[in-house]
């Protein structure tokens, strides 16, 4: 089966992107449901989209990967985008923790914006300290907006902010949205950012933004496509460029490809991604 050309998926209907970018995985990326001994689904709150998918390796993990889904924030879009990424990292020895989160917009899946998705990201993660894992090393994963809410939860803990019983030691950020005032300035989603807010993005928002939150403690990869129109790479470029700047440990790691490479499980950017995690565990 041939691969699905990514580029047209954000002209299509909302639940046709989800199965054309699972279908972008090929026939040789099977996917599973988490269902082994220790593995499945996992509630941290009440809400219908607070709850996580819990992936487990063979043997001893090597460490835990949170996978954070993508799509703007917007509800549209779930952590179904995730389970791929799950079932690769998890045949590569991690245990892998595929997150939802109320997003953007009215019914199921709604329910989000600030603060509400920034507190179920915190909540998600910090619930794998009950789920008898080894939380020594967490690292977080996320593809586009989900990019930036991995970087965010990495700084969640500062100035009391958010509880951080689990604290993020790594992050990947795959084509992410880093800096959510550029975002708006440039229209990318068609004003996403400012929808995830509820206002414009400014100062006064730093507490959410990534790009206002430099320098992390924690080190951090920049994986994006050299093709990408969705997230240009200029969102990775200049956050490195500043992170760096400001003395802490960011990479660019550019790939040829689009939007969706980054979490195309067959491709060559998703073997650089596994190749960073083979540096951290």
């Amino acid at each position: 089966m041939a691969l699905v050309d990514r580029r047209t998926l954000l002209s299509l209907p909302a639940v046709g992107v989800v199965g054309l970018a699972l279908a972008a995985c090929g026939e040789d990326a099977p996917v599973r449901e988490p269902d082994g001994p220790g593995e499945g689904r996992f509630d941290y709150g009440t809400d219908s989209s607070q709850y996580g998918e819990l992936y487990l390796p063979a043997g001893t993990p090597r460490g835990v990967v949170v996978v954070i889904h993508g799509g703007f924030w917007k509800a549209e879009y779930d952590l179904s985008l995730g389970r791929p990424l799950a079932t690769s990292l998890a045949a590569q020895g991690w245990a892998a923790w595929n997150i939802e989160y109320r997003r953007i917009g009215n019914g199921p899946g709604g329910g989000g914006g600030t603060p509400a998705t920034f507190d179920d990201v915190s909540a998600a993660i910090d619930t794998l300290a009950d789920l008898g894992v080894d939380t020594s090393t967490v690292v977080t994963l996320g593809h586009s907006a989900g990019g930036h809410l991995a970087a965010w939860a990495a700084s969640r803990g500062r100035d009391g902010g958010w509880p951080d019983r689990v604290p993020v030691t790594h992050v990947i950020s795959q084509a992410g949205v880093l800096d959510l005032v550029a975002s708006e300035r440039d229209g990318l989603g068609g004003g996403a950012a400012a929808a995830l807010l509820g206002h414009v993005p400014g100062p006064e928002d730093a507490a959410y933004d990534p790009m206002q939150q430099v320098p992390l403690e924690q080190p951090l990869w920049c994986v994006h496509g050299t093709a990408d129109t969705t997230v240009p790479i200029g969102q990775s470029g200049a956050y490195v460029s500043a992170a760096t700047a400001a003395g802490a440990q960011a990479e660019l790691v550019a790939v040829d490809g689009d939007h969706f490479v980054v979490i195309d499980t067959t491709s060559t950017a998703w073997s650089e991604v596994l190749e960073i995690l083979d540096g951290i565990g």
